[in-house]
């Protein structure tokens, strides 16, 4: 036994596990140059045992291999798998500076002999299982085997050969486990291969059932049970990048209401059309740039797809977490304009507590048109650039400029519909300052969120929109202002009370009373993907009306399903 020790430390590094096996008596025995080999049979107990320390016990009498195999399968479900590493910089917790890192460059290195955990840690310093010493074990026994087919010397005997069978005899149970857990894997993975959807996509969903009604003067609505579904295939190539296809359907048709045209829109009545046909509302492609994001939208682009609405909790990119109503989701000068385009965030890199950024944007409404007063470049468009700025983790700010040409009989608010002739938030007059004549904007808009805490945001905006009608008298200023208050996890995590006041885009000289609107809603989180939402929106002096300023009272139930 005392020459197979020593021949083995000139083998391999297999070392680390026979030196563990080799009994104090013959180390002892070696060191002493005794004669006389001793016999002992050493086993390590079946209790995990500290790396590098000697554990040993005589071994009386022989265990059941099946048993052994049914109790270690058991206590390795409890165990991280190991993978093998090729060089020790790949452990995140070994150091130059640690006393054993030359032992492992070499083993890793020379000899490929030990295993790491799949986070990138070696973890020298925890307790070893039996389980995962077969793990290293198997691991050196091809190298082992390598080194003595390659040997020139007679450097390993019959013994030395015997007590490695031993060895793997006495791991035989951890060693069948091991094999049984990689068979098992491989065929899992195959056939996740053989049935996965795409190596690269992922479907990411959202359903919305929603029950509606106005309840106040004037109505003339029926109660309505509308629905609408958005499947979102998210590609990346990269691993940084993002492909989103996303396909659409719904029936939601706006609420018909006394003197507001756009004013009621909720979210979800946002589809590419009332009758559930299912067509791509959205096509567009996130990828890094250095230190900056650019985003281009083939169809179905808005600002707020690439820029900080700074509407925290509100704001849910018309999705059915957030806000009910579009005016409540984000400043109105996010909606002005949309299509296709391309829109870049540029980082500034501050240091300390301030971190500037720059967000530029153009989107065209009739980019697929090639006639004449269309395209890319001579149709409706609108052209964006934003300054942000995030004071630490609780404050952010932003101002916000949007250059615009709309076509004769456009509305100012149309989030680059295909239908132009459709608003999505404010009073008919601000949409159609100009009267069927084309015109031009130039809006102007500051936001602010501030979060005292992780249990209560502030936020808000303010809005104003100088048009120029390119017809006599088609001049005019359009204000919108607003700001809400959410407190996140109210009641219980997930959930969200959210209460938003403000006016609704309405057009200045158009005399009449400001049409407010408060909105307050309460998301219940039932599971992890599904949320119910009951809330009210209550619009008063709807439509700028300088006679008939009767109220409308929207109460909406929504439920939205995320996969």
């Amino acid at each position: 036994m005392s020459d197979l020790l020593w021949k083995t430390l000139v083998l391999s590094p297999v070392v680390l596990g026979v030196t563990v096996l080799c009994s104090s008596r013959a180390m002892a025995a070696k060191i002493l140059d005794s004669a006389e080999d001793t016999k002992a049979e050493v086993i390590l107990t079946k209790a995990p045992i500290a790396s590098g320390q000697l554990v040993a016990q005589a071994k009386t009498d022989e265990n059941n291999v099946l048993e052994q195999v049914k109790r270690y399968s058991s206590e390795a479900n409890n165990q991280n798998s190991l993978s093998q590493v090729t060089s020790v910089s790949q452990f995140s917790d070994v150091q130059p500076t640690d006393w054993a890192f030359q032992a492992l460059q070499s083993l890793v290195e020379r000899y490929g002999c030990i295993a790491g955990y799949p986070n990138g840690t070696y973890r020298g310093n925890r307790a070893l299982t039996r389980y995962e010493f077969a793990a290293g074990l198997n691991a050196c026994l091809d190298r082992v085997n390598e080194l003595i087919a390659t040997a020139t010397a007679d450097l390993v005997t019959k013994q030395d050969l015997a007590t490695l069978q031993r060895l793997q005899e006495e791991f035989s149970a951890e060693l069948a486990t091991l094999r049984g857990r990689v068979d098992s894997l491989e065929a899992r993975t195959a056939e996740l291969e053989a049935n996965q959807f795409s190596t690269t996509t992922k479907l990411v969903g959202e359903a919305i059932f929603a029950v509606t009604d106005n309840f106040g003067g004037d109505d003339d609505n029926n109660t309505v049970f509308q629905d609408r579904v958005r499947l979102d295939l998210q590609t990346s190539f990269t691993g940084k990048d993002t492909l989103h296809t996303r396909i659409a359907a719904g029936n939601a048709v706006g609420l018909t209401l006394p003197n507001a045209t756009f004013e009621g829109t909720q979210t979800f009545n946002l589809a590419p059309n009332t009758t559930n046909s299912a067509a791509i509302d959205w096509l567009s492609y996130y990828f890094p740039f250095g230190n900056s994001q650019v985003y281009i939208a083939a169809t179905g682009g808005i600002h707020s797809d690439y820029v900080p609405t700074v509407n925290p909790y509100f704001e849910d990119f018309d999705g059915g977490n957030g806000a009910l109503s579009t005016f409540a989701s984000e400043s109105p000068i996010y909606r002005i304009g949309g299509g296709a385009g391309i829109g870049v965030n540029l980082g500034f890199g501050g240091s300390g507590i301030f971190k500037p950024s720059l967000t530029l944007g153009y989107f065209a409404s009739e980019a697929n048109n090639p006639i004449g007063g269309s395209g890319l470049f001579e149709g409706n468009y609108a052209a964006l650039g934003q300054l942000n700025l995030n004071v630490g983790d609780r404050i952010t700010l932003a101002a916000t400029y949007v250059h615009g040409y709309h076509g004769g009989g456009t509305a100012l608010f149309d989030a680059g519909s295909a239908s132009t002739t459709t608003g999505v938030v404010g009073t008919l007059q601000a949409n159609f300052v100009a009267a069927g004549n084309a015109y031009a904007s130039n809006s102007y808009g500051v936001e602010a969120a501030f979060k005292p805490s992780d249990k209560l945001s502030i936020s808000g905006f303010v809005l104003y929109s100088d048009i120029t009608g390119f017809g006599a008298g088609d001049d005019g200023e359009v204000w919108s202002y607003g700001a809400g208050v959410s407190l996140p996890d109210f009641g219980k995590k997930g959930n969200l009370l959210g209460i938003f006041a403000g006016a609704q885009p309405y057009l200045g000289s158009a005399g009449g009373d400001r049409p407010y609107h408060i909105e307050g809603f309460y998301r219940y989180r039932v599971t992890d993907n599904i949320s119910i939402t009951p809330g009210v929106i209550w619009l008063t002096n709807a439509g700028q009306s300088e006679t008939d300023n009767e109220d409308a009272v929207i109460g909406t139930l929504r439920t939205t399903f995320n996969f």
